[in-house]
């Protein structure tokens, strides 16, 4: 898989989402760690805007509609994901500052050892605690133990949330639902230093999964989300550096490439668990299985996705090292979509198998990640 042209391994310890917490606070004076990869300029205090669904390469491909963002696009200035690229892992990757395998938020749908339920890391629909599903310290209380100010402002209906605890606890939480409440909240919390303010933005994701990358309403809501930059810019002081990233980027699927496991339900032999996401599916295995499942999904996807184990994902990088707890989390079988394939469950899963945007692959698309300071 590493020679495949079309994936992008994730950049762990130099530039990837995990690396930009330790960065900022060596940058605000109050490090958490020996050394950083990744070098930011010093400032007494950062906003971090984190617009859902904003792959660099979107970014690019749609200049026009973003002159603010656009605008700081310099070489270099970009950063991976980690695996898979998906919101609960990556936003969980930059405010804990560590890879998915020790986080061990693995997936959007991932298997809760020792059962046979799926636990969606986005909802936290089962009774499992997150301070024990990611019991590490994360990179935002390790900074506020410095002395350093941490802030989230983000929608209400996530405060106290289990994603928001697993992977974001240890700063204050302010809840701002509409735009200018956010920008406000921002302000409010930059003007104490040193201080990190993280900021977040969904709507650009949920449109691109309802009406596609390539849709008039996706370039609005860029536009949309361009204007909310420049404004919280305007708003900041001179002294405060905002920085504008993603979790991940996008495509369009494509439906002449669609494999749906309620259509072709002999993909299912073998298969105990059906997780992951659409452009990233991780398969659960009854015992004995796993060689079976990988020869008929291999003969399936063809060449429209990588079919591995979980052990070559590992021995590729996927996932940085493994602690023992979350080696069970993540599927015996990955299969990882290539251009703008994708794996759906249509009865079982009939929302997500609707979309059009889809993401969760390691194609440049989904991968890089803009990196942009003003």
């Amino acid at each position: 898989m590493a020679d495949d042209a079309r994936f992008r391994l994730p950049a762990y310890g130099t530039a990837a989402l995990s690396d930009v917490v330790p960065a900022i606070a060596r940058a605000v004076g109050q490090p958490i760690q020996e050394s950083s990869p990744l070098e930011l300029e010093d400032a007494a205090a950062y906003v971090v805007f984190l617009v859902d669904g904003l792959g660099l390469r979107l970014l690019e491909q749609h200049a026009d509609m973003a002159p603010f963002l656009s605008d700081l696009l310099r070489p270099g200035t970009r950063l991976t994901a980690g695996v898979p690229t998906t919101t609960a892992t990556s936003l969980t990757s930059l405010s804990t500052g560590l890879l998915p395998g020790t986080h061990g938020v693995v997936g959007y749908l991932s298997r809760v050892p020792g059962t046979n339920d799926l636990l969606n890391a986005l909802q936290w629909d089962r009774d499992v605690d997150p301070r024990d599903w990611q019991p590490h310290r994360t990179a935002f209380g390790r900074l506020r133990a410095t002395g350093c100010d941490v802030t989230v402002v983000n929608k209400r209906e996530f405060e106290g949330s289990g994603l928001t605890t697993a992977a974001q606890r240890g700063a204050d939480f302010v809840g701002a639902d509409r735009v200018g409440e956010r920008i406000a909240a921002a302000v409010a919390a930059a003007g104490r230093g040193p201080s990190l303010t993280y900021l977040y933005d969904g709507d650009l994701d949920w449109t691109g999964h309802r009406y596609g990358v390539a849709s008039h309403h996706w370039q609005a809501q860029l536009a949309m989300i361009d204007a909310q930059a420049e404004q919280l810019r305007e708003e900041l002081p001179p002294h405060v550096r905002l920085l504008v990233l993603a979790d991940h980027g996008m495509v369009d699927a494509d439906p002449a490439t669609q494999v749906d496991v309620d259509v072709r339900t002999d993909l299912r032999d073998g298969v105990t668990l059906f997780g992951g996401e659409a452009r990233f599916r991780q398969l659960y295995c009854a015992r004995g299985a796993h060689d079976d499942v990988v020869a008929a999904w291999r003969e399936a996807m063809g060449s429209t996705a990588v079919v591995v184990t979980r052990d070559e994902a590992v021995d590729e990088g996927w996932f940085g090292p493994l602690d023992a707890g979350v080696v069970p989390r993540i599927g015996d079988v990955l299969v990882a979509c290539r251009d703008r394939a994708s794996v759906v469950a249509s009865v079982e899963m009939a929302y997500e198998a609707r979309l059009v945007g889809m993401h969760g692959s390691l194609t440049d698309e989904e991968m890089l990640v803009p990196l942009l300071v003003d």
